[in-house]
């Protein structure tokens, strides 16, 4: 360790100041990653092709609707689909079969926009462990499984492999032309598992390991 340096305090007297080593670490320092700032959720879709879909539908609508009211309003007489829509409207039962039909349409599609507003999308994008305030990460799930193939290919006794990335489970599967099985099994997994951590996921998934002897050509 290197010399501590003197210097004066304020009553004119000098004192030690401590010097750290190259090797020495100050008090408090902590080498461990600092934990996650704040909850990394999914991200979400703009839907735009839903949205501009739903929009069309609604404004061609309404926009026909109210040249039809105005053109009446004018002593026109109504469109003739109007008038059709009035009738079916009034001389169908209720339990007939295009009624049924049409309500069960209209139903289904809207749950499907139901659906659509409630939840995120965006189902190829993996939240990324948030390490800094305000700051938001996501890997794209083609590129993890690049990486995670990557680092799968480098095990000895691995000839090809495949990897899926999901949202909650990851699934490798590799076909081995030598060495034990077992071994390589165990030595992939280890390698995954490491290239995983790297990966830097909120919501590291489920992995799953499966090894098969590779056919001879």
């Amino acid at each position: 360790m290197s010399e501590a340096a003197a210097a004066p305090d304020p009553e004119g007297t000098t004192r030690r100041l401590p010097v750290i080593g190259p090797n020495e670490q100050p008090e408090g320092f902590n080498e461990q990653p600092e934990p996650p700032v704040g909850r990394a959720g999914r991200f979400w879709s703009a839907r735009r092709v839903p949205a501009a879909l739903t929009a069309a539908v609604v404004l061609g609508a309404a926009g026909m609707l109210l040249y039809d009211i105005a053109a009446v309003r004018a002593d026109r007489s109504a469109m003739s689909w109007r008038r059709r829509l009035a009738r079916e409207l009034a001389t169908r039962p209720l339990d007939n079969a295009l009624v049924t039909g049409a309500a069960a349409a209209a139903a289904v599609i809207g749950l499907w926009l139901i659906v659509l507003a409630l939840t995120p999308g965006e189902r190829s994008v993996l939240p990324m462990r948030r390490s800094v305030a305000g700051v938001r990460a996501g890997l794209d799930r083609h590129a993890a499984e690049l990486m995670l193939r990557d680092r799968a290919m480098e095990v000895s006794g691995v000839h090809t492999v495949r990897v899926t990335v999901g949202r909650r489970r990851i699934t490798a599967r590799a076909a081995s032309h030598f060495r034990d099985l077992t071994e390589v099994r165990t030595d992939l997994g280890a390698a995954l598992g490491q290239g995983m951590v790297q990966l830097g996921l909120a919501h590291p998934p489920h992995l799953t390991v499966h090894v098969y002897r590779a056919e001879k050509g």
